[in-house]
């Protein structure tokens, strides 16, 4: 008993020890027992003691379940049946116990179940046991009632380490012995005190792809039982889970369609119909309408075909639909927008209370907005609109207006923006006209910038919108001088009007611009902050774009100043000053420019710029390589000319291209691959750019290359890595003529090899997009020429790639990369035909027979053939999915697979 004790006393330290350091200790040496062999024996003889405490039977009892399903494989096969009858004691004994100690015993009986066949369980199968003991021991009925709710719901319990085709076998043993259990929960609507049980397990029951005719159930005693209880205060909850997973199955495409399920159907929407009234029950219970009102919801989402065919059934449905919710979104919608107003105290509240309240806000705006996609925006435009002027009128305090339930109606208004039509014209004339008179109150005066922001289209779209443009913008420069929120959202809604106003705007551009200057150089009052300027710079460069081209090259020059004269400024006092500024101080302006190269869509004149302004740039590249943000900044505005220009950029691309080459040999900044990424794809094809782009991307592979030499440097320079393989699968759809010559295109492949199992998810997708772009180059018309070099390369080490790529698929990486991985599998299979096969088979004869057996493999194998063979690839994920899944079920077999695929010559890493 000596482990038996360390374990009480490891648990008595976690729950009840004053020290901190004491309880981890604890924790620590818990989870590490319950990865022991002995973990089975010990937690088995704690729950069988009697004089265990709630905590030792809680945890023991957990730590049962837990091995159950993980590392039922550790015990030897004659331990089945102790096993079994153990848990079967557990569950009698504890049936008036703690009810989670019985939960986790019926989850390890269920997950038992899962994994052991039915010729194996004995006496018939789990629900044939089920039921003798269910007759033998009458007394322990609701516990043996709680696994047979359980026992449905684990099929779909993917923490259960069963093999694919063993879940699959076990969801047809339950099916096939569904009279059995509809029989035993019949029996038991007989005992008034497990109606309330027999109705919940029958719901996960149905769960199931049962099959049974919609006829039967409509008769069934089960059904007719669930639906006579739906008005009942005890078993109303129960009665809505099992008539809900009815409506879900009579749901359910058939080659027949719904005529098939209509038996059930015109059973139970009657019933639902009656339960219209206590929708409008006052004395009913929250939690009972809220279920009641599911039901109708769920008809609404299930019968969607039905209600598409006119039938008279599905226009029933329809119209209690409305009577049940219109009238109840209405008033929702009046109740819920009082909520968001701020309280009288909202300067005093603590930093938790106005976290809360901010997402009180938010929560609001979401049922707003599924309220008006029920209403319509127009109808709750209406009903916020008369709050509105309820708000103006009637909130007055002596001769001061309260601003806070003003605000509240505006902030709902501007919720529902997306929701109203551009040519609603009866409301928003009135909100427009309204909002110049409100007072100026900093968080009104910010709600009324965002809700002019968030109607930009409307007044773009309304035939008297361009009359409310002057007194809008005169709300919005209000708005940049009240209050940095204020600025900021009023920041924002300048963008948008600019955006969607932009035509209209063409023969404002000096007030614009007036504006701009003020808010970029803090004149006056304005309080716009940094990164909100951003919005105002994309404005002016959205209006600019409007303009004729000669007026377009003059206003952004003019819109550049302010951007360019600091910097300019700090240049002209030499390198060092400029190497010391804190580099906020620098990429407040850069980012400037790259909004305007950005957003600025006239490529002539932004190339003519980007020419001007290349020695200011070459100036701070040569001084601050060094400086990861900024060069970051740089790389962006640089990325953004790039991108705008395309091919009117002329000798400055060169001059660009040159100095990144230079710097990344010294500095290895990843955002110098990235902007080689952009101008591969605006330039790859252009025959003139060849020579210096060939020199580039020989210069950036074969440094990343002597920096990327084993897993760790991976790990430790994820950027890099992921930049390098983007700009290298760029090369492969753009200059494949410049990357598959060069001598350098096989250490890229032994580089990526190196890599594909980095635990960091950008790093690893890029480099298995790089490896499928390769293995995909016969795909396209240019890379057929290549394909000879690309063989010669892959060929050689194709053996080694399959078993990187088996490995990563069965344990070397997270599941959530399996999709990509699969994919690159399937395309080297694709494009290696017969090769890849026989590397597959050498790979997959690797993996231990304890861990996958010869079927899973042989299928596994299968679908390699398949994509060999021209199948579209889209449809064989399955089998890989499968043999992932076998070769994860639990930490020891996913240990022994990946120790016995890991290749002597690369460091691969497996995550559990």
């Amino acid at each position: 008993m000596a482990l038996e004790n360390i374990v009480k006393e490891a648990l008595n330290a976690l729950y009840h020890h004053p020290d901190d350091a004491v309880r981890s200790q604890a924790d620590h040496w818990l989870q590490n027992f319950q990865r022991t062999l002995d973990a089975w024996q010990v937690s088995d003889n704690l729950l069988h003691d009697a004089s265990s405490n709630v905590e030792t039977q809680i945890f023991c009892s957990q730590t049962l379940r837990s091995k159950v399903q993980r590392d039922f494989e550790e015990l030897p096969s004659e331990a089945f049946r102790p096993l079994r009858d153990s848990l079967n004691n557990l569950l009698k004994t504890f049936h008036k116990g703690t009810p989670k100690v019985r939960t986790q015993i019926s989850l390890a009986v269920a997950a038992l179940a899962v994994q052991v066949p039915a010729e194996d369980w004995g006496d018939g199968g789990i629900m044939k046991w089920l039921r003798d003991e269910m007759n033998s021991y009458p007394d322990i009925i609701p516990s043996f009632l709680e696994l047979l709710r359980v026992l449905p719901e684990e099929v779909f319990n993917y923490k259960i380490a069963a093999r694919p085709d063993r879940r699959r076998k076990f969801e047809e043993e339950l099916v096939s012995t569904m009279d059995v259990a509809l029989g035993i929960l019949t029996a038991c609507l007989n005992i008034p005190e497990l109606k309330e049980q027999a109705l919940e397990a029958f719901a996960s029951w149905l769960r199931l792809r049962h099959r049974i005719p919609a006829s039967v159930l409509a008769t069934h005693p089960l059904v007719l039982t669930a639906l006579s209880s739906l008005t009942s205060d005890v078993l109303s909850e129960a009665a809505v889970n099992v008539i809900s997973e009815l409506i879900h199955y009579t749901s359910a495409r058939n080659l027949d369609g719904f005529s098939v399920h209509m038996p059930l159907i015109q059973v139970i929407v009657p019933q639902v119909m009656n339960l219209k009234p206590q929708l409008r029950d006052t004395s009913k219970d929250e939690e009972d309408v809220k279920a009641i009102a599911r039901l109708f919801a769920d008809m609404g989402d299930s019968y969607v075909e039905l209600i598409a065919t006119g039938s008279d059934e599905s226009m029933l449905i329809v119209q209690a639909l409305l009577e049940v919710f219109r009238s109840s979104y209405e008033s929702l919608v009046s109740l819920v927008s009082c909520r968001v107003q701020y309280p009288q105290d909202h300067s005093e509240l603590s930093k938790e209370d106005q976290k809360e309240f901010k997402q009180t806000r938010y929560a609001v705006a979401d049922v707003l907005i599924d309220a008006a996609l029920v209403l319509g925006g127009e109808m709750t435009l209406k009903i916020l609109y008369m709050k509105l002027v309820e708000a103006l009128s009637g909130h007055q305090n002596g001769d001061m207006m309260d601003w806070r339930p003003s605000e509240a109606q505006l902030y709902c208004i501007r919720a529902i923006s997306d929701l109203v039509p551009f040519t609603e014209a009866e409301v928003m004339p009135q909100i427009m006209s309204l909002l110049p008179k409100l007072p100026h109150h900093a968080l009104l005066l910010q709600t009324v910038c965002l809700t002019v922001g968030a109607y930009s289209k409307w007044i773009d779209g309304a035939p008297n919108g361009l009359s409310f443009l002057p007194s809008v913008i005169d709300i919005l420069v209000s708005g940049m001088s009240m209050s940095e929120d204020s600025a900021a959202a009023a920041a924002l809604a300048f963008r948008n009007i600019c955006d969607d106003c932009g035509k209209k705007l063409c023969g404002s551009v000096d007030g614009l611009f007036q504006i701009y200057q003020r808010a970029m150089t803090g004149e006056g009052s304005f309080k716009v902050a940094a990164q909100d300027s951003l919005h105002l710079v994309e404005a002016l460069s959205i209006v600019i774009t409007e303009l004729p081209p000669d007026q377009a090259k003059k206003a952004l020059e003019a819109l550049c100043i302010p951007a360019v004269a600091p910097l300019q400024e700090v240049i002209n006092q030499g390198p060092l000053v400029l190497g010391q500024k804190p580099a906020r101080e620098i990429t407040v302006h850069i980012d400037r420019l790259a909004n305007i190269f950005r957003y600025v869509n006239n490529p002539e004149a932004v190339a003519d710029a980007i020419q001007r302004l290349w020695p200011l740039f070459k100036a701070i590249f040569d001084v601050r390589a060094w400086d990861m943000r900024t060069m970051e900044s740089l790389c962006r505005a640089c990325k953004h000319a790039v991108r705008t220009s395309k091919r009117y950029m002329g000798v400055t691309i060169g001059a660009m291209l040159e100095e990144i080459q230079g710097l990344y040999k010294q500095h290895h900044q990843p955002c110098f691959l990235y902007l080689s990424s952009e101008v591969i794809k605006i330039f790859g094809s252009d025959p003139s750019c060849a020579d210096y782009l060939k020199v580039l991307i020989e210069s950036l592979f074969s440094n990343t290359a002597c920096l990327l030499t084993k897993l760790q440097d991976f790990t430790s320079r994820p950027d890099i890595a992921d930049d390098c393989f983007l700009l290298a699968s760029r090369c492969i759809r753009y200059c494949p003529h410049l990357l598959f010559p060069s001598a350098v295109f096989p250490s890229l492949v032994d580089c990526s090899m190196i890599g594909i199992t980095v635990q960091h998810r950008e790093a690893s997708n890029s480099i298995l997009s790089f490896l499928s772009d390769i293995f995909d180059l016969g795909k396209s018309s240019q890379g057929q020429q290549f394909l000879s070099i690309r063989d010669s390369v892959i060929v050689p080490r194709g053996a080694s790639i399959t078993r990187i790529l088996v490995a990563a698929s069965t344990g070397a990486l997270p599941s959530s990369r399996l999709e990509t991985v699969a994919y690159a599998l399937l395309a080297l299979s694709r494009a290696y035909g017969a090769k890849a096969l026989e590397w597959a088979k050498e790979s997959v004869s690797l993996i231990p027979s304890t861990a996958a057996t010869d079927m899973e493999k042989s299928r596994f194998l299968q679908v390699l053939s398949d994509a060999a063979s021209g199948v579209d690839i889209k449809g064989l994920t399955i089998p890989i999915e499968e043999l992932s899944e076998v070769c994860r079920r639990n930490r020891t077999v996913q240990e022994i697979v990946q120790e016995a695929l890991r290749p002597l010559e690369l460091n691969l890493a497996y995550v559990s």
